[in-house]
């Protein structure tokens, strides 16, 4: 027992806590991943499309073309810009979320439990423990009960540890060598709670604390790679083998050719810059990061942004009831006690509403056993629902001169277990010279803990089942008396008297059974994982509108190998009467059948499943620290339907993105293909470096922002799960991205052709057809080579309309607004006009303003490009050989 002075401690007050907070700083570890401003500028001037571009402004420079150099320094430094924009949107979300995420730590301060954030502990504050939470900070253990901690990540062990209280001289406020303390009276910060309770006076926080000295090695844990990073690198490094060779051959041979190397070399840059689709840094980052923002107004936030890449292929999703389908609002609505103490004879009241229930209308006293040992068994100060309304029971309808028991403390509890699904309490009374034990638990526990006989089981047992057939919770409740200090270790070494049985009911949330529709037509098993009894379970999978299906339940489970275990599982509906422990088994098995299993959870015994599932879902409101740990997503409303919301937004983001790597791909062909050609006909450079910078401005908001902004599309929870094992830039998404782009070259071989003719013939033709005021020129270099931009530009609207929707839907997507997408498209061709008819920019990049005709020809050849590509979509979803998302 802990001295009589520490119940009375009242903590620092607000301002102490102040104060230490300025002084010794947040009780944080120092984040060696978070980059400042000069080191993201630095990283990003290191990309190989910033050094090309350094370079070509140099080579300007030396050539003596200082316009040139200039203007492409200005350009470099737009696309800096937008770069750098684009890459703090993507940090300050994840920095956000980090944020949201933080630990939350209960202190004691003046006397009142206050619940702060973690950072914001200090030294001398006091820690209130409770199972499931992760210590903030160290400290030396005041007070404890049954208090067991796992500190495996600082020591490696993986059993927890058992605390013990510090022991110190009578009326010492400290320990005279704190240095010899033992280990099992010091907590550390970092570490889980898996049992009991206890209170921690704060000596170290932050850096100061043991987890800090370790060093930042904990702080800076880099997230693996996932597939889809891992085949973006790999298509860049194949581009990246073929653009440097294809390079080198350039430079050689347009400097033997010609005998200037120096332009060769800027050709050969040109080149390379055009190829390289150094994009898809940015939508790979930027992409997860705002999804995983938006999946936080859908109430969900994201713990591992590589979650995100998972969550919209789940194919099974096991949800718990109580809190997640329900409205976790629990009323006792029936009540059952003995006949006239006959334990074989149950007596019902059944749809008694406690909250209508009239003052004046007091139950009768035969129930007042049940209710208030129903009380005893909960905890003093209520969190769980079910215990919040049996206190609440107990408020209305017992008096004091009710009540069998006056104020009395709590000595020793038995908490829940795998192998005894009851908790017990043993209390002291003044006016008591023994203990009273109450006891509440599954039906199935306390009959054990009773000794029921067979006959009395069955009565019992068929009491349970029609209570839970209206879908009710039900719990049974048992009393003992107990004389002596030395307790036994297990409840059932105390002799129980069976009181009745009490249920709850606990109404399913309104938006469920859409949600749940939702699943099935978008391919996705959900399984109810549940403690209820297994009638209950089945009551709200009905109303829940899950289809029919098995029952599975935990003792079922155990006598089930593994192969067995898989099969029984493509048919079950509802697993009921589940432990923790059998939530990992169950998840192992179900991924074994090659699905991707997303798991919800809220117990220190949940982790270990919520870990293993592909994408674990934690519970905000009513989950542990451990749970939310352990987790990639923390639903903050505890809702199913925040769940299914965000498996269709995983399912937007993952389709976007795709969309995006598709038109990256395409657009590049053109752009290659204008640098590529005349360099090999020997024709003059229609694409410089000035050009490619410039494109840069146009590519880098369409494929970020435009196809992030795009919304989902009407049958994204029609489709079934992806395949996550099939390549997300497969052969297939290739051959169309390149067929795409060879669309909008052949548009812009089209606008030369033209273009050359019409300098050859310095405009006949339009003259025979009887056009007036023709002026018969030729068209200059800079004048074509304004066609072909006007062409392009046009070609790249038609990309990024095409990729916004699959074949078939073309004209059906002109329907869904996306003004992201608008604007890009608007801003790239104004910017384009400016370009060609401001001299400031004309100039240096080499553009002459165009007769009407020229102008109209190249828009139209652009504006066919776009039908070409509806077509070329059109086609291959008619034929099938377009990717599945497109389709």
């Amino acid at each position: 027992m802990a001295p009589d002075h520490l119940n009375t401690a009242q903590g620092l007050t607000t301002s102490q806590a102040s104060s230490r907070l300025k002084l010794d700083g947040p009780n944080e570890i120092e984040q060696g991943l978070r980059r400042s401003v000069w080191r993201r500028l630095a990283d990003m001037l290191r990309q190989p499309m910033f050094a090309l571009l350094v370079l070509a402004a140099v080579l300007y420079a030396l050539l003596g073309d200082l316009t040139e150099g200039l203007t492409l320094a200005v350009f470099v430094l737009a696309v800096l810009v937008l770069s750098f924009y684009q890459e703090g949107q993507s940090e300050a979300a994840i920095e956000a979320l980090r944020q949201l995420t933080q630990p939350l730590a209960q202190v004691l301060r003046e006397g009142q439990t206050l619940q702060i954030p973690a950072r914001e502990v200090v030294v001398g504050d006091w820690l209130m423990l409770s199972e499931g939470d992760r210590v903030a900070a160290d400290g030396w253990l005041m007070t404890a009960n049954n208090l067991q901690i796992d500190e495996s990540l600082l020591t490696g062990e993986s059993l927890p540890t058992d605390k013990i209280p510090l022991e110190r001289p009578s009326g010492s406020s400290q320990p005279d060598k704190p240095e010899q303390l033992s280990p099992a009276s010091c907590v550390h910060g970092g570490t889980f709670v898996v049992r009991g309770s206890g209170q921690v006076q704060v000596t170290a926080t932050g850096m100061r604390s043991q987890i800090g000295q370790i060093g930042l090695a904990l702080a800076q844990v880099q997230q693996a790679e996932t597939p889809l990073q891992q085949q973006t690198a790999q298509l860049v490094k194949v581009l990246a083998s073929l653009v440097g060779v294809l390079c080198t051959v350039m430079v050689i041979t347009l400097g033997l050719r010609t005998g200037e190397w120096l332009p060769a070399l800027l050709a050969s840059i040109a080149l390379a810059m055009s190829i390289l689709p150094e994009e898809y840094s940015v939508v790979l980052t930027l992409f997860p990061a705002m999804g995983a923002r938006r999946l936080t107004r859908e109430g969900v936030l994201t713990r591992h942004i590589n979650a995100i890449e998972t969550l919209g292929a789940t194919s099974v999703l096991c949800t718990d009831k109580t809190g997640t389908l329900t409205q976790n609002r629990m009323t006792v609505t029936a009540l059952s006690v003995p006949e006239s103490c006959n334990l074989a004879e149950p007596s019902e009241i059944l749809h008694w509403k406690s909250s209508l229930a009239p003052a004046h209308h007091p139950i009768s006293a035969n129930f007042h056993p049940l209710i208030e040992h129903a009380i005893l068994a909960s905890a003093p100060t209520p969190f769980d629902p079910m215990e919040t309304a049996f206190h609440a029971l107990g408020k209305s309808h017992l008096s004091e001169n009710n009540r069998q028991f006056g104020a009395g403390q709590l000595v020793q509890s038995y908490a829940l277990s795998p192998s005894l699904k009851a908790m017990s309490h043993v209390w002291q009374f003044e006016q008591e010279d023994d203990r009273v034990v109450s006891a509440k638990g599954a039906p199935e526990a306390i009959m054990d803990l009773c000794h029921l006989t067979s006959a009395e089981r069955v009565n019992w047992l068929t009491s349970v089942a029609r209570m839970a057939a209206q879908g009710l919770r039900v719990l049974a409740v048992a009393r003992s008396r107990f004389v002596g200090d030395h307790y036994p270790q297990s409840p059932h070494d105390f002799d129980f008297e069976w009181l009745g049985l009490i249920g709850l009911t606990d109404p399913l949330r309104p938006e469920i059974p859409q949600a749940v529709a939702d699943c099935q037509t978008a391919g996705i098993q959900v399984i109810l994982i549940t403690g209820d009894y297994p009638v209950t379970a089945c009551e709200i999978a009905r109303q829940a509108g899950l289809p029919d299906g098995d029952t599975l339940t935990g003792e079922e489970l155990d006598g089930l190998g593994d192969g067995e275990l898989r099969a029984q599982l493509t048919h079950v509906t509802v697993c009921a009467r589940i432990s923790p422990h059998q939530k990992l088994r169950i998840v192992q098995a179900l991924q074994a059948n090659g699905e991707v299993v997303a798991m919800t959870g809220d117990g220190v015994n949940d982790a270990p499943a919520l870990k293993a599932a592909h994408v674990g879902i934690a519970m905000g409101g009513r989950g542990t620290d451990v749970a939310r740990e352990s987790a990639d997503l923390v639903l903050v409303d505890d809702n199913f339907a925040s769940i299914v919301r965000g498996i269709r937004l995983g399912r937007r983001i993952f389709g976007n993105l795709q969309k995006s790597m598709q038109y990256i791909f395409a657009i590049h062909i053109p752009i290659a293909g204008i640098a590529l050609v005349p360099m090999v006909m020997g024709w003059p450079a229609v694409m410089l470096p000035l050009h490619v910078a410039l494109l840069e401005l146009v590519i880098d908001p369409a494929c970020s922002l435009a196809f992030e902004s795009e919304p989902e599309e009407s049958d994204v929870m029609q489709r079934p799960p992806r395949n996550t094992h099939s390549a997300l830039f497969g052969a297939q998404a290739i051959s169309l991205a390149m067929g795409q782009g060879l669309c909008v070259l052949a548009s812009v071989a089209l606008t030369y052709g033209l273009a050359q003719a019409w300098s050859d013939t310095g405009g006949p033709l339009l003259a025979s057809l009887g056009a007036e005021n023709v002026t018969l020129a030729i068209l200059s270099e800079a004048q074509i080579r304004a066609m072909v931009f006007i062409t392009l530009i046009t070609g790249n609207a038609a990309l990024i309309l095409s990729n916004r929707a699959g074949g078939g839907k073309f004209w059906r997507s002109l329907r869904t607004p996306n003004f992201m997408a608008y604007g890009v498209i608007g801003m790239a061709l104004a910017f384009l006009i400016l370009a060609i008819h401001w001299p400031w920019l004309a100039v240096p990049l080499k553009f002459e303003p165009l007769p009407l005709w020229p102008m109209l020809i190249a828009a139209a050849a652009g504006l066919l490009s776009v039908v070409n590509v509806a077509l070329l979509h059109w086609t291959a979803a008619t034929w099938k050989l377009q990717p599945k998302h497109l389709r």
